[in-house]
């Protein structure tokens, strides 16, 4: 009678490729059936250790793999395994997978890739495979990962493990820590057999067309700051490296400035919205070349006819993306368009000297031998500040750490000139936030007298600490107020020289830092913090002595919250005069320019953040 082979328990064929059927390959040449020494079933053949392989299937798998392994009764399906392994097939491993391909009788072999040392010993000398319900065999157990790379049924690869497609000459199909690319999912499985999970590599700016997509998920909800968002991505991907978080940042602050507008171009495009909106922030960011790759042909032929859309053509708030009722706003001021394209451009980074411990000239120098890609340069207004561009880590510089240095726009301290502090007096800064004009004040005043810094926010004080603490100053007393009019308020009525009020408002001058301001601001929410600046207005005036000065600022660029604001403050308090700002300022910040008595400030004239500043004094003796 024919030689029908070998089966299981189950009277299920045992593969030729396992280990049963490589020691019958071994021992049938002699036309006996083989025997076991141990006694146990052949049907646990197939599961035998590894090392027992080794010493007794090695010889066997060898002469197997030159095809010289004598046929049996599934000779057939042996001899397409060998022709298999010699010759490639079209349906092997596609590059970056490691999965089956092929049915059964055509599934390769893995094999050592060339150039792995003296000892070439082929380490995956069975093949993963499946019978017809799924069961794992040729030597491993079921429910049991396999040791060669392939995972088990309901497994994945464990990142940090070692992946076999090194093996055959591809790259490693594991997750990347400097960049956190994750790594695709695909399954490939032929009729009858469980699917095979294939992970393969993204190219990188297609990864990070899938990270925006993300980070903008999250922020057009307009809920929370754009800045805060991006911080709480990426303290949740910290495998994400610092180039590709600079290059993610840069990309989403590019999108939010000219928001209107993309959108706008992306009606014509193709693939999901956000996708067309990472397209044209990594285009605008990163170059043509970087996204060519990752372009398919409908995306390309999109951008091109991009290419031919005139700005001019578009409405002045879609150029220069802007809300309708933000637009008509600053569009009536002077050089409204001007101002508006200056509000798009990315801001610098200014520094402030702290004249109790350092001179701004030998600091310059010193910044300019550390960080000369940085460019640092003199303000040209402000006496103590230092403008740099890009974002260097001044955490890391000696000159932060012992407090010589802090990041403040000129601007703001600017508004420390028209307080004009003095030695020995009482001073308050009504909305200290995180404490960066208090330490200026601090400072001019030499550390003598007392400063009060009030907020209605305990975690931004909480936040001001640490810088005070590395200032040097010991004049200064931080109190979260319950609201404007706390007790403590009260306490000081008609007591300080110099009041200071940073008013809260839209922040519709610092676009350059926070473009999506301008998305989370409405018609509705402004005139809600107008109603709040009049009531702090209100109370800070209550505290000022006779004789003294309230200075009112805000860093907005829009009337109601700036000259209206300290209009209607004047009509209701005669006891107060509107002081000229400029004349305040000219001995020391010459040049500003100022056509009244108020300061403005404007990123297109000044190269500063949008301020708005107006000081005023209290009728009466000097206190």
């Amino acid at each position: 009678m024919a030689d029908q082979g070998r089966t299981n328990r189950y009277g299920r064929p045992i593969p030729d490729g396992s280990a049963g059927g490589r020691r019958q390959a071994e021992t049938s040449r002699d036309g006996q059936k083989p025997r076991r020494a141990d006694g146990r079933s052949e049907a646990r053949a197939g599961a035998r250790s590894d090392s027992q392989e080794r010493r007794g299937g090695l010889q066997a798998w060898r002469s197997s793999r030159d095809g010289q392994a004598t046929k049996d009764s599934s000779g057939s399906r042996q001899g397409e395994r060998t022709a298999s392994a010699r010759q490639p097939d079209a349906r092997r491993f596609d590059a970056g997978h490691a999965g089956a391909a092929g049915s059964a009788s055509q599934r390769p072999r893995t094999r050592v890739a060339p150039g792995r040392g003296g000892n070439r010993r082929d380490e995956t000398q069975q093949e993963y495979r499946r019978d017809e319900r799924g069961t794992p065999r040729g030597g491993e157990r079921a429910g049991a990962g396999s040791r060669h790379g392939a995972p088990a049924q309901g497994q994945r690869h464990q990142v940090g493990a070692r992946d076999r497609s090194q093996d055959r000459g591809q790259a490693p199909v594991r997750q990347e820590r400097s960049t956190g690319r994750p790594q695709a999912g695909a399954a490939q499985a032929d009729a009858g057999f469980q699917p095979v999970v294939v992970r393969t590599r993204l190219h990188p700016m297609e990864y990070r067309m899938m990270q925006l997509g993300q980070v903008f998920d999250q922020v057009f909800t307009w809920e929370y700051p754009a800045d805060a968002v991006l911080s709480h991505w990426l303290r949740a991907h910290p495998q994400v490296g610092a180039r590709d978080r600079a290059q993610l940042a840069e990309a989403v602050y590019d999108v939010l400035r000219h928001l209107r507008r993309y959108r706008h171009y992306a009606e014509s495009g193709t693939g999901t919205a956000n996708r067309r909106l990472a397209i044209l922030g990594l285009l605008a960011t990163q170059g043509r070349e970087v996204l060519e790759p990752v372009l398919n042909d409908e995306e390309r032929a999109w951008l091109e006819r991009l290419e031919g859309i005139e700005a001019d053509s578009l409405p002045l708030a879609v150029r220069h993306s802007f809300p309708d009722w933000l637009s008509e706003q600053l569009a009536v001021l002077a050089d409204g368009e001007s101002l508006m394209a200056s509000l798009n451009l990315p801001a610098g980074l200014d520094l402030r000297v702290n004249p109790m411990k350092a001179d701004r000239d030998e600091l310059l120098a010193a910044l300019r031998k550390s960080m000369p890609q940085h460019d640092p340069q003199p303000t040209p207004y402000s006496p103590w500040g230092i403008r740099v561009q890009g974002r260097p880590s001044l955490q890391r510089t000696s000159q932060f750490e012992h407090g010589l240095l802090e990041v403040q726009d000129e601007g703001s301290q600017l508004l420390a000139l028209l307080v004009g502090p003095k030695r020995g007096e009482m001073i308050i800064d009504f909305c200290a936030g995180a404490g960066g004009k208090t330490l200026l004040l601090g400072a001019l005043m030499r550390s003598t007298g007392r400063l009060y810094a009030f907020d209605v926010s305990a975690a931004r004080l909480a936040r001001a600490k640490p810088r005070l603490a590395r200032s040097g100053l010991s004049n200064v007393a931080t109190i979260a107020l319950e609201h404007e009019n706390d007790v403590r308020v009260k306490r000081l009525a008609g007591k300080a020289q110099r009041v200071l009020v940073d008013a809260p408002c839209s922040g519709m001058g610092t676009l350059r830092r926070n473009p999506d301001m301008k998305w989370r601001q409405s018609p509705q929410s402004v005139r809600e913090l107008c109603d709040v600046q009049a009531r702090v207005l209100e109370s800070a005036a209550r505290c000022v002595a006779p004789g003294g000065r309230l200075v009112y600022a805000t860093c907005s660029l829009l009337p109601q919250e700036n000259e209206e604001q300290v209009q209607a403050f004047l009509k209701k308090h005669p006891e107060f005069q509107l002081l000229d700002a400029g004349a305040i300022l000219e001995p020391r910040a010459p040049g500003l320019g100022m056509q009244d008595s108020y300061l403005r400030l404007r990123p297109d004239q000044h190269g500063t953040d949008g301020f708005f500043a107006a000081a005023m004094e209290r009728r009466g003796d000097t206190a």
